[in-house]
């Protein structure tokens, strides 16, 4: 912990793989763990991994037997293997790339927590992931709405200011409830989650819901606002920034990591009706 908390190394999280991403029960991932006399044995391939390109640390999800085990794998275990990095549509500071393990042998002093306890380890820092993305939403859709609320307060078009407009003003009204209403979402799972409570649900998956679709929304209707510049990378004309298209471009990814939109939907409806209903 000491080199990571230092910043002397980077740490990446494997889970994800080419055949398993939001269903991580023990039949779905395939990246197994074998007992070799007094050693682990390590193989398969892990996907869309943050950092793996500098890791120095990385935690992999494996299968050992009918459940998973979360193993620390050194960067420069021999076997372990880094792909090329990802070309994305946005979010493109985030690194990510596959992380291909080849007989990678470890010893017990490598198992993070228990065996077989793996998903839960799994779990929990996928919900510290979740209410980050939320918060990340948040930061998103404000900026856009900032940045759309000042130009509908300057930009004249058919005698008047866009902002006189009621198609805007209720556009924008409605977006400052919705983000208003993802901001205190994910502040109340944080300090539920500083409280001690490990898995704060449902509100960590309501605020990873609320607070994507505030940023996807918020910024296509930036887009829109701002017209040709809107969709504009740089003009031409004076080498002006577009204001928004790398938020609508980064924006989407939080509808898809660290479990999907839909996978947050079933944790909340869990919470409705039961697993034993809903599954």
């Amino acid at each position: 912990m000491r080199p990571l908390v230092e910043g002397e190394i980077v740490g990446a999280f494997a889970t994800s793989e080419p055949g398993a991403s939001s269903d991580l029960t023990p039949s779905a991932v395939a990246t197994d763990a074998t007992r070799d006399g007094d050693v682990w044995v390590l193989n398969g391939r892990k996907r869309w991994i943050t950092n793996s390109v500098a890791a120095g640390i990385i935690v992999v999800l494996a299968r050992t037997g009918d459940s998973l085990t979360t193993f620390l794998v050194p960067g420069d275990s021999p076997g372990l293997r880094i792909g090329v990095a990802d070309r994305k549509l946005g979010n493109r500071a985030q690194i990510t790339a596959d992380v291909i393990l080849d007989d990678v042998r470890l010893d017990d002093s490598h198992v993070l927590g228990k065996v077989g306890r793996g998903l839960t380890v799994a779990l929990q820092t996928l919900t510290y992931g979740r209410i980050g993305i939320a918060a990340a939403g948040v930061g998103m859709a404000q900026a856009a709405f900032d940045r759309t609320a000042a130009h509908l307060a300057s930009r004249s078009a058919f005698g008047g200011l866009l902002a006189s407009k009621q198609h805007w003003q209720f556009v924008m009204a409605r977006r400052a409830a919705q983000i208003e209403c993802a901001r205190s979402l994910y502040l109340k799972a944080a300090v539920r989650l500083d409280g001690g409570v490990r898995f704060p649900e449902p509100e960590a998956a309501m605020a990873k819901l609320l607070g994507s679709e505030a940023a996807v929304e918020m910024a296509r209707d930036a887009v829109q606002a701002f017209g040709g510049l809107g969709f504009t990378v740089e003009r031409g004309a004076d080498g002006l920034e577009g204001p928004v298209e790398a938020i609508y471009r980064d924006s989407k990814i939080g509808e898809i990591y660290e479990g999907s939109n839909e996978i947050q939907q079933w944790v909340i409806a869990r919470h409705i009706f039961g697993r034993e209903i809903s599954g």
